[in-house]
């Protein structure tokens, strides 16, 4: 199976040659990787341009666009203008973040796994970061999640689904309507990849409303809402969060923010979580 890769970079220069040497380390090398420089005041054209030019199948492609950081929307649209440059002779499409290193068998493993079944349409691994001197799997993780970090989609599925959707919450919607439209996914603990920047280690009060209108626009409603913000902000060490994603959330449902869903799936994406919820409130007991 061939596998693409769109890699979004924004001021990576010291992170992203271990990215890149560690695609090149694969027991199954990509097809194709594209590197999209977003806005980046650094070295990380630069040092992209230098492997391209050892590795025809490495590319790079510029895009500008605000500085500001904000999660979801920036990143995707850095993805959407990589997959412009992509034709359609691929079996997996692969987003990563520029700051990962793979075991060398990754994405064999990846591959193994797409092969195995085909109702399979997302496979991953799981990401650790550094602390205390030691790998750890980074706090952010669920077992049945796929981090927004690593990606690999089967192509039918990525087209099925609408493609990614620029907005916070998109590694979210894209896992539920995968189970709407019933792909399996799977993720795999014998995975470890390397987390080189803790995920959201820069977000700001505005990016967590955008947390909350996040929630409101997957469909999730009020109730379920509060139980999500509740656990995100107790898994991040900061309760006090829960009133920033509750007041995002508010003021999405005032404004009418459009949602990421039609009301069908919104509707299958409400029971799925109550569903969930109820079994791992069931497990406690």
């Amino acid at each position: 199976m061939n596998y693409y890769i769109v890699i979004p970079a924004h001021n990576e220069e010291a992170l992203i040659s271990l990215t890149l040497d560690s695609l090149l380390s694969q027991t199954v090398l990509p097809k194709k990787v594209v590197i999209v420089n977003d806005n980046s005041t650094d070295k990380t054209e630069e040092i992209v341009l230098a492997y391209a030019k050892e590795h025809p199948f490495i590319s790079l492609v510029n895009k500008t666009s605000s500085a500001i950081h904000l999660p979801g929307s920036k990143v995707i649209q850095a993805f959407h203008e990589g997959q412009k440059q992509l034709d359609e002779q691929y079996d997996i499409l692969v987003k990563i973040d520029a700051d990962l290193i793979f075991p060398s068998n990754y994405f064999e493993t990846i591959i193994t796994h797409f092969k195995s079944d085909d109702r399979i349409g997302m496979v991953g691994g799981f990401c650790y970061i550094e602390k205390n001197g030691e790998w750890v799997l980074e706090n952010l993780t669920d077992k049945d999640h796929i981090r927004g970090a690593l990606k690999a989609y089967r192509k039918e599925t990525f087209k099925q689904i609408g493609g990614l959707k620029p907005a916070m919450g998109w590694d979210t919607v894209d896992e539920l309507l995968c189970k709407f439209y019933n792909w399996k996914i799977v993720t795999d603990q014998s995975l470890h990849v390397k987390h080189l920047k803790p995920t959201g280690a820069n977000y700001n009060k505005t990016a967590r409303y955008k947390q909350g209108e996040a929630f409101y626009t997957l469909g999730y409603g009020l109730l379920i809402t509060s139980i999500a913000s509740l656990k995100l902000a107790m898994r991040k060490g900061k309760p006090l969060l829960f009133i920033d994603y509750i007041k995002g959330f508010l003021k999405a449902k005032s404004a009418e923010t459009p949602l990421l869903v039609t009301k069908e799936q919104a509707l299958f994406i409400r029971n799925y979580r109550l569903k969930k919820m109820k079994e791992k409130l069931f497990d406690l007991f």
